[in-house]
């Protein structure tokens, strides 16, 4: 017996020096510390030894037992500790993975060229809450409760126990809003959401973006705005554009004017963007309405002005080219990055 103890603390002993991997240290526990081992075979023979040699013979055991055990459970250890720093390497023949850089949504590449050319000429930034008073959207823009203007613009009403309340249908309400808070000289740009209660195709959309524009002082002339708007295409398109002025219909401007710009695609030829006419339609403005004045408190033998607005996704549209103004809202990276 003593014999088999000796061989058996050899024969362990070599193989625990032989552990490299997990699957060797399952198989050293399995052949020598299972249930079934070796170990517990040479336990089972403790009942043939004679009574006055069991005492030795068991405490061998025991300390055999203890021994191999303590020592499996330190290799086992550095076995896992060896796999876990193997597994946490960097592979250095893994191909490399494209690290992609975030940037600015076209919408906003777009605005943020808006207010730069209108910044440089001396406006301001102001801004104003989405959800609006009839008021202030409509009422003090000389839009009167029956007014048919009002159905040139489908709404989204808001329910209130307070008050009547609309997703703003333009960002005019914030030149109200500017007008009430601060005396002339006033010349402010008004970048922000609208909503329209619209359906949903590729040329139109339940929300889009608008930067509308407002100067108020003594003695501005339609002069004055012409030179703007000139200004401000010749920066956004380039300096070979040509405009048209068309006369047109605002409630809160009089006179009012459609302003097209010569189609920079084609050069006035004629193409698919500007539909064959060699113009583009790209803002609406005119002299403020003096109605307008009596809501805020100017005085219209005083002061004159002139506001214009324009859609950031129509001059995106324009300028890149795209046929879809859905794209600008699904969030597709494939489009995205091409800007």
């Amino acid at each position: 017996m003593l014999g088999e103890i000796e061989k058996l603390k050899a024969e362990a002993t070599a193989s625990l020096n032989q552990i490299r991997t997990s699957d060797d240290a399952e198989n050293f526990r399995l052949k020598y510390l299972s249930r079934k081992g070796s170990l517990a075979q040479l336990f089972e023979k403790l009942k043939d030894v004679p009574k006055d040699e069991k005492p030795a013979i068991g405490k061998l055991l025991n300390e055999l037992r203890n021994a191999l055990e303590s020592e499996f459970e330190s290799v086992r250890k550095k076995v896992e500790a060896e796999k876990s720093r193997q597994s946490s390497k960097v592979d250095l023949s893994i191909p490399g993975r494209r690290r992609y850089v975030g940037r600015k949504h076209p919408l906003t590449q777009t605005a943020d060229e808006i207010k730069r050319i209108f910044i440089s000429i001396g406006f301001g930034i102001a801004d104003g809450p989405e959800i609006e008073d009839d008021y202030h959207n409509f009422e003090a823009l000389n839009f009167p409760p029956d007014h048919p203007a009002r159905d040139m613009q489908d709404t989204f009403f808001v329910k209130s126990e307070t008050g009547k309340y609309v997703l703003r249908t333009h960002t005019s309400p914030v030149q109200i809003r500017v007008m009430e808070n601060n005396k002339p000289p006033v010349r402010v740009i008004i970048p922000g959401r609208v909503y329209r209660n619209e359906a949903v195709s590729a040329r139109s959309y339940c929300l889009f973006h608008q930067v509308e524009g407002l100067y108020v002082d003594k003695n501005v002339s339609l002069a004055e705005l012409k030179g703007t708007i000139s200004f401000f295409a010749k920066e956004f398109f380039g300096s070979d554009v040509k405009l048209r002025f068309r006369p047109s219909y605002f409630p809160f401007t009089e006179p009012s004017a459609e302003v097209d710009v010569s189609c920079f695609i084609c050069g006035g030829k004629g193409c698919r963007i500007c539909k064959y006419s060699g113009w583009l339609e790209v803002l609406g403005c005119g002299m403020v309405d003096p109605n307008v004045y009596k809501f805020v408190g100017y005085d219209e033998n005083e002061v004159s002005g002139y506001a214009f607005g324009m859609g950031i996704e129509r001059l995106a549209l324009l300028r890149y080219g795209i046929d879809d103004i859905r794209l600008f809202f699904e969030n597709d990276l494939r489009f995205l990055n091409q800007f």
